[in-house]
């Protein structure tokens, strides 16, 4: 078993825009400087009801989310363990398809990746604000992230361990059992 260690970094914000202009950032520097090469990013955004929807997204193509075509990484998959009911674009994230069987897969590592105090502690900080802006990257790219975090309240950085193999496996299958 291939555990990698990732860092997901947690930023909050007043204003999605805000989250947008940082994720915009971290994008840039994947696709303009090529400094991190590869990354999952979320946008969150609270509306006036309450609940959360992710607004953007990025899957890094080489790991699940692009192998499988569902457009589902570690980014997406701890969004979802954060919030359960979150929405992305017109509908909730889990739904009774093949994608939603793919992003119950991917949330289950995300959770398994990280202790429960952490979750906890992301959450709560994630509830402070209007916005979010979570990044899931490797490890040695940490400082590049944060930096590019420039419009945060505050950035709250947590280790995540995962097997993608492990990943890319049970999104297979659980995709091919929702069939």
């Amino acid at each position: 078993m291939a555990v990698d260690t990732f860092i997901a970094y947690v930023g909050v914000y007043d204003h999605a825009s805000d989250a947008d202009a940082d994720y915009q950032l971290i994008k840039d520097l994947h696709t303009k400087a090529n400094l991190i090469d590869s990354y999952d990013a979320a946008v969150v955004e609270r509306r006036a009801d309450g609940k959360v929807k992710i607004t953007k997204k990025h899957e890094t193509p080489t790991r699940v989310g692009g192998v499988l075509g569902a457009g589902v990484g570690l980014a997406t998959g701890l969004v979802v363990v954060l919030f359960p009911f979150a929405a992305i674009g017109g509908g909730l994230l889990l739904a009774t398809t093949a994608g939603g069987a793919v992003l119950g897969a991917v949330a289950g590592h995300a959770a398994a990746g990280m202790s429960r105090h952490d979750l906890k502690e992301l959450g709560e900080h994630l509830d402070a604000g209007q916005a979010g802006l979570i990044v899931v990257g490797v490890s040695d790219m940490g400082a590049k992230i944060e930096q590019a975090m420039k419009k945060a309240k505050k950035v709250e950085a947590k280790e995540l361990k995962a097997d993608t193999a492990a990943i890319e496996a049970d999104a297979k299958s659980a995709e091919a059992e929702a069939k």
